[in-house]
């Protein structure tokens, strides 16, 4: 068990355009930082620069809304072709409401990969320009991997990756960043059987490893302040083949479903 870690905000890394090749820019940021990699490092990286890099990018002007996007865009108060984008994204619509003070209603979706959230992760912060939507990459994990692959080829050692999006919480206020995509890094790690501080043995503890890093990596990884990638040093891992849908629950354990 670590009794210490760092967390360290790797600053740096340019705006990223469709086609850049994320992981160089990383390897030169880290570069003229002075910094490395090493053995066991984990890197937190906020999906917007991955998906940017890959062109997960929508023009609002190149969308044409259906009659289904028109409607819940009346509902909601929604530019009809922003709700086409979530629609697109998603495999289904969990709810949709407005409160009568707010400006613009807000869609629950389970998106496509299975994540539930609002507008099915679509967002516009931190957009290049206005009328653009950014979605989440089309295979996070896939995502992970390549950039994992890539570091640790570039520095000859076992490197973990999660990528991050930031996401509400039933029944709490705030946003917390979670883990969308995984490489190397457990999901979850199972701790039934073990024992408690009072050696009592542990029947159903298993935390979730990977969000905790993600929401853990939100304390330096601000909207604003252009710092997508947060490195964790110092934490005792193993690594193993992993994704990101582990994370969620299965749905015969939904009891909201």
């Amino acid at each position: 068990m670590s009794e210490q870690m760092e967390v360290i905000a790797l600053p740096g890394i340019p705006d990223i355009k469709p086609g850049d090749n994320l992981a160089d820019e990383i390897t030169k940021a880290l570069s003229s930082n002075d910094m490395s990699l090493q053995a066991g490092d984990i890197l937190v990286i906020a999906h917007k620069v991955v998906s940017k890099a890959e062109g997960a990018i929508v023009q609002l002007d190149d969308v044409t809304p259906s009659v289904e996007a028109q409607a819940l865009a009346k509902e909601v108060n929604k530019d009809p072709r922003k709700v086409e984008v979530i629609l697109s994204q998603s495999s289904r619509v969990i709810r949709a409401s407005m409160r009568p003070d707010q400006e613009e209603g807000t869609i629950i979706a389970e998106h496509r990969l299975g994540y539930i959230s609002a507008n099915a992760a679509v967002d516009e912060s931190n957009a290049d320009h206005p009328g653009q939507l950014i979605t989440l990459p089309e295979d996070p994990d896939r995502s992970a991997r390549e950039l994992c692959q890539a570091l640790e080829s570039e520095y000859q050692a076992p490197l973990g990756i999660v990528i991050s999006d930031t996401f509400g919480r039933p029944w709490r206020l705030g946003l917390v960043n979670v883990a969308v995509g995984l490489a190397n890094v457990p999901a979850c790690i199972n701790m039934a059987g073990e024992t408690d501080a009072w050696g009592r043995e542990l029947k159903v503890t298993i935390p979730a490893f990977a969000d905790e890093l993600a929401a853990a990596s939100g304390l330096l990884m601000s909207k604003s302040g252009k710092c997508p990638v947060i490195i964790f040093r110092g934490l005792d891992w193993t690594p193993c083949l992993s994704k990101a849908a582990d994370l969620l629950r299965p749905h015969k354990e939904d009891l909201f479903r």
